[in-house]
């Protein structure tokens, strides 16, 4: 990746509130361009480090899944050390975001302390709440500034990095006909919609980096090409999707003040006519995936999936908290819708604390000025609230959990500067000839 766009340009103002005091910093805390210490990208990597999962295709080295399950957790507990040696202070920054990730802890806990889907759901309670603790120690440094979306930017396309690498070295292993010729990651179990997802969630943000003159085209152009020809080698239609649709809202709100999204806003729609009459055949054939009609009707089964668990019988507590976090799956078959997934394991209370986390984060990108900040939340709001249509994570650790953390940082306000306070002057003892006497 070109430089522009790796390293953290500085804010309009000095980040007092993100800055570490300079007596007694430790080795590695030192502050970066933007003002904020190194390690917090440390532990944004390590945080996407646990989201990445432990399921999926077969790698070219067998990697037992206690072993990865082993790299996830342990990614998790050090970030969470990490965050908190670097604000061993406790500065937080309150955010409606992170009260109401925090009120999910409470359907939770509820419905996972019945142990109706065993000890492992109070395991995904712990860890949960050690990733939203996480997330709180980390909000020291939301200022509104696009910090967090380089960090983003960068680990994911790391995380794409080792993709491509897997299909260099085993294009066999990287597509294999389990998937239908899908790529899938090789050297770490990923499937083919957490590529695509990450594929098209750095594409939309480089974009809008662009776009605001935050990097050049060269450097986006090293990061979209690639990204690019990986997302369509999954065959992911709900990431292409949450792509276009996430973007043309977010350049759509850039429309009225920047001309630089009128231009690139009228070359799409002018490209999009062009491909969609040039290329009609193919983009058919990619999007159907070699399916039937009556299979592409129903999701790709999902919506028998669906349809039992919501004739499932429940008990008025099942309803109202769930069942207790599991591994997202009904009957033994992956539920893939976020609500649906909340309302089988945290019940109508979790489903009702997810929506408000979307209506509150949409509501205040809408009140703000139009801005790249502003564009970026909406393009991960919007991105994850379509793909939770088919795919779930909007009630656990999650990538989506992160897009939305993302979305947060950008819409806080920036941290005002604190006041310097006067050093303390010890008093000269006058003389006593000079002191003052009180006449009686």
């Amino acid at each position: 990746m070109d430089r522009d766009l790796t390293r953290d340009e500085p804010a309009g103002a000095p980040d007092t509130a993100g800055t570490p005091d300079t007596a007694g910093t430790r080795p590695g805390a030192e502050p970066s361009p933007d003002g904020a210490p190194k390690i917090v990208g440390i532990v944004w990597g390590l945080l996407i480090l646990n989201t990445l999962g432990s399921a999926g295709a077969k790698t070219i080295i067998p990697l037992p899944r206690s072993l990865i399950q082993m790299a996830t957790m342990g990614s998790l507990v050090a970030a969470f050390a990490l965050a908190l040696a670097v604000n061993l202070r406790l500065r937080l920054r309150a955010s409606s975001f992170l009260f109401l990730l925090t009120l999910l802890l409470v359907p939770s806990v509820i419905s996972s302390a019945h142990l109706e889907s065993g000890f492992g759901a109070l395991f995904r309670c712990a860890r949960l709440a050690l990733f939203v603790g996480t997330l709180w120690l980390l909000s020291r440094w939301w200022d509104g500034s696009p910090r967090f979306v380089r960090h983003h930017i960068r680990l994911y396309f790391a995380v794409l990095a080792s993709v491509a690498a897997g299909l260099l070295v085993s294009p066999g292993a990287a597509m294999p006909d389990l998937y239908g010729g899908r790529l899938v990651g090789a050297l770490w179990p990923l499937t083919p919609p957490q590529i695509g997802q990450y594929a098209a969630v750095i594409i939309g943000l480089t974009v809008l980096l662009v776009l605001g003159r935050h990097t050049d085209g060269r450097g986006a152009a090293l990061v979209i090409v690639p990204s690019l020809v990986l997302l369509a080698l999954t065959h992911t239609r709900t990431a292409t999707l949450g792509l276009l649709v996430g973007l043309v809202l977010a350049i759509g709100s850039l429309v009225l003040t920047s001309a630089a999204a009128r231009r690139f806003f009228a070359w799409a729609v002018v490209c999009s006519v062009v491909v969609a009459v040039g290329f009609n055949s193919a983009l058919q054939a990619w999007f159907l995936r070699g399916q039937s009609q009556e299979n592409f009707s129903n999701l790709t089964g999902r919506a028998k999936v669906w349809d039992a668990l919501l004739a499932a019988p429940r008990t008025a507590s099942e309803q109202l908290f769930g069942a207790g976090l599991g591994d997202k799956s009904f009957g033994g078959l992956p539920i893939d819708n976020s609500w649906l997934a909340v309302y089988n394991e945290q019940g109508l209370t979790g489903t009702a604390i997810v929506a408000a986390i979307i209506i509150v984060l949409g509501g205040v990108a809408l009140l703000r000025p139009p801005s790249l900040q502003r564009a970026c939340a909406i393009f991960l709001i919007s991105y994850c609230a379509i793909a939770s249509y088919t795919e779930a994570g909007l009630g656990d650790a999650s990538p989506y959990l992160l897009h939305l953390t993302v979305a947060a940082s950008l819409l806080a306000a920036p941290a005002a500067a604190a006041p310097l306070a006067a050093p303390d002057v010890p008093r000269r003892r006058l003389p006593h000839w000079a002191r003052k006497t009180e006449v009686t």
